[in-house]
């Protein structure tokens, strides 16, 4: 593992910093190989004195999809002793774990960027992927991706990462609305039938 970006902090400007550097280090990451972004910034943090992190739930989602997408190592910085329901619910999602540990090994690709509202997109060993919508801005917004964007055509079953449910099964494309700083976090199937 090798460090891909400066310090991280518990603040939204930095979450955000370090994930628009990424894209340039997919090509790296591998089996063996794995693009560090830095520690997880969630829980009760802090060298001199602790405190809650500063990241809203909806940037703390954020901020563990696109560790997991980038396959990034999901290394704790947090008080374990202080854990509460919520940040242990982020980082014991065995879906958002089997992104990261994926055994391809993949880094997450931006497919799609229009202002603050981005697609990402990661392959699986599997043949799936995982896409990770994106809306960067503060207020909710309805974000729109067609299959083209992966690669794809004809239809897919969407499975929500981490409400851990079947959204359906769509042809061509899918849109959502996204909250502020949030994410989507999908898992694409191709329909069995």
């Amino acid at each position: 593992a090798w460090r891909t970006t400066g310090d991280i902090t518990d603040t939204w400007g930095s979450v955000y910093s370090i994930i628009q550097q990424m894209d340039k280090w997919a090509p790296y990451c591998s089996p063996g190989h794995w693009n560090d972004a830095d520690m997880l910034v969630i829980g009760w943090l802090g060298a001199n004195g602790l405190h809650p992190t500063r990241l809203t739930p909806d940037e703390q989602y954020t901020h563990i999809t696109f560790w997991s997408m980038f396959s990034s190592p999901l290394l704790l910085g947090c008080d374990l002793t202080k854990l509460d329901p919520f940040t242990l619910n982020l980082i014991t999602n065995d879906e958002v774990i089997a992104i990261n540990q994926d055994p391809m090994g993949k880094g997450a690709n931006r497919v799609y960027q229009n202002g603050l509202v981005e697609v990402w997109k990661k392959e699986l060993a599997n043949g799936d992927q995982a896409v990770t919508m994106a809306n960067f801005g503060l207020n909710e917004t309805k974000i729109h991706f067609d299959w083209e964007m992966l690669g794809l055509s004809g239809r897919y079953e969407l499975f929500d990462v981490w409400r851990q449910e079947i959204l359906g099964t769509f042809k061509d494309s899918f849109e959502s609305m996204v909250p502020g700083h949030g994410v989507l976090f999908l898992r694409v199937s191709r329909d069995s039938q």
